[in-house]
């Protein structure tokens, strides 16, 4: 199993990628990845995803520990990642009280996949908008520019408010799967180039197989879409892909 990343700032920003992204081991069998997307409108909103990538790396990390010195009963992929979740939003509401951090610097969207290697099997779920494929059926969840934020949510109940998402894809036989924040849609013709063919730069991200002994496989295939089509996106773009 491979997985990939990218991420790249969009060519109308200037100054900071608001989106970040983390691919995390959990003990021998789990993988944990997820994309953040910072909202533009708010307040520095590139710290809020980079900090909940680093939270989630650090849960994980701390669960890995855990699970070598202390080791628990097996959970169900749901109540593993439900269990992730609880951790990231109780260190979230600490640091934002130590930090006096304002709603508007909380604004991020997640898209958080766990994948049991053991069970060969997955759950994916999305609070806000972005991009899921799993071995070729693609689901886009689109919020009409008014996405929702991990920030909205965190003086609520957590129980209260899981039980309530709706945006959750279970899977079994990873084969090729792939998140990404909604910059993948956001591809424009910026360069003048020499090619005259047509290519839909999502398929050729999250489906097309070529080059994939490369590590760098999917940054290749950005520049390829640059070099060869003149295309390149336009708002900022987090994407990881994992092929079995």
């Amino acid at each position: 199993m491979k997985t990939y990343t990218a991420l790249q700032i969009g060519d109308y920003h200037t100054n900071y990628c608001e989106d970040y992204l983390v691919t995390v081991s959990i003990g021998s069998d789990k993988l944990l990845c997820a994309v953040m997307d910072g909202c533009t409108n708010g307040t520095d909103c590139y710290f809020i995803s980079t900090l909940v990538g680093k939270l989630l790396r650090k849960i994980a990390k701390e669960k890995s520990y855990r699970e070598l010195y202390a080791p628990e009963p097996d959970k169900n992929i749901e109540d593993a990642l439900k269990s992730i979740l609880q951790e990231l939003f109780s260190e979230l509401k600490q640091l934002k009280n130590q930090l006096m951090l304002e709603p508007n610097e909380l604004l991020t969207t997640l898209i958080l996949l766990l994948y049991d290697q053991k069970s060969d099997e997955g759950l994916v779920v999305v609070i806000g908008d972005g991009f899921v494929s799993i071995n070729g059926q693609a689901t886009e969840f689109d919020q009409e520019n008014k996405p929702d934020y991990i920030g909205f949510h965190l003086s609520e109940d957590f129980e209260t408010w899981y039980r309530q998402q709706k945006q959750k894809i279970y899977f079994r036989e990873l084969n090729d799967v792939s998140i990404a924040t909604d910059g993948i849609f956001m591809f424009s013709e910026v360069i003048k180039t020499e090619e005259n063919g047509v290519i839909d730069p999502v398929d050729f991200l999250v489906n097309n197989r070529e080059q994939q002994e490369n590590p760098e496989m999917l940054s290749g295939k950005l520049k390829a879409l640059e070099r060869r089509f003149g295309l390149k996106p336009t708002d900022d773009l987090a994407l990881i892909r994992i092929i079995r």
